[in-house]
């Protein structure tokens, strides 16, 4: 476990909680060096179904420790918090950014490598590299303009202000806004559900959805999927449950194959 990480498994989720409240939950070098083997951990444990990234002590977390930041800040390819992103992003089982307070920075950065985001009402965003003269990475700048579009995303990178949860909702930075003391139950709610329907299903929409917006090749990747599927007792499991009326348990934990 890094410094300032915490992590747990419980009920097919597995929680990372950032967990540095003295400074807002802002990333250490060696957080984002921890994070990248966490996800690890949880890739290669079939326990785990789902993934939600949050923070302590109701903030998520306020960005890179600008203390460190000759050393998180390197050449573009090599930054701590790209490897961590890529690392976050490219995770195979659905991810979730559960977040309060601050969201800033590397947080925003993390946050938008989720597959989904839920936030607090009262939280707030900004992604601030003109405050300190840095330029934001080439990666995270591609997943945000991805995620909100270029003009949204221009708004952030220029004016470094933050801004409320129905604004980061109305330009595609969240997918749903909770009212103040209702994230946990919400979250807890909608992982549980994730939990129970088909891994093989949601791996498969994940990367066939990722491949759409890189303009990957698609086809090739659904026939993947298509072969699995047959060869999985998925859909067996699934008819059988609705026709029987009872909760599916399907059968398929494991990665794609090469």
């Amino acid at each position: 476990m890094g410094e300032g990480l915490r992590f747990e498994v419980a009920g097919g989720v597995g929680t990372v909680v950032i967990d540095r409240p003295a400074k807002r939950n802002a990333m250490s070098a060696d957080m984002w060096r921890a994070l990248p083997g966490i996800l690890d951990g949880f890739a290669a444990d079939p326990a785990v179904r789902v993934v939600v990234l949050t923070g302590a002590g109701g903030n998520f977390c306020a960005g890179a420790d600008i203390s460190e930041l000759d050393d998180i800040h390197r050449d573009d390819d090599s930054h701590l918090s790209t490897v961590a992103e890529r690392a976050l992003a490219a995770f195979r089982k659905p991810t979730l950014a559960a977040i309060e307070g601050y969201c800033v920075g590397g947080g925003c950065q993390l946050a938008a490598a989720c597959d989904l985001r839920f936030a607090a009402r009262g939280a707030r965003f900004g992604i601030t590299p003109a405050r300190l003269g840095i330029v934001y990475p080439a990666a995270a700048t591609a997943r945000l303009v991805r995620l909100v579009g270029p003009s949204a995303a221009k708004y952030l990178l220029y004016s470094a202000d933050l801004v409320d949860a129905e604004h980061a909702l109305r330009i595609g930075l969240l997918d749903e806004v909770v009212p103040e003391g209702g994230l946990h139950d919400r979250v807890a709610a909608f992982t549980e559900t994730l939990a129970s329907r088909s891994l093989l299903t949601q791996q498969a929409s994940k990367d066939i959805v990722d491949a759409i917006v890189a303009a990957g090749p698609v086809a090739e990747r659904t026939q993947r999927w298509l072969a699995e599927v047959a060869a999985s007792g998925e859909v067996e499991e699934g008819i059988a449950a609705f026709l029987e009326r009872r909760a599916p348990e399907f059968p398929w934990t494991a990665p794609l194959r090469p």
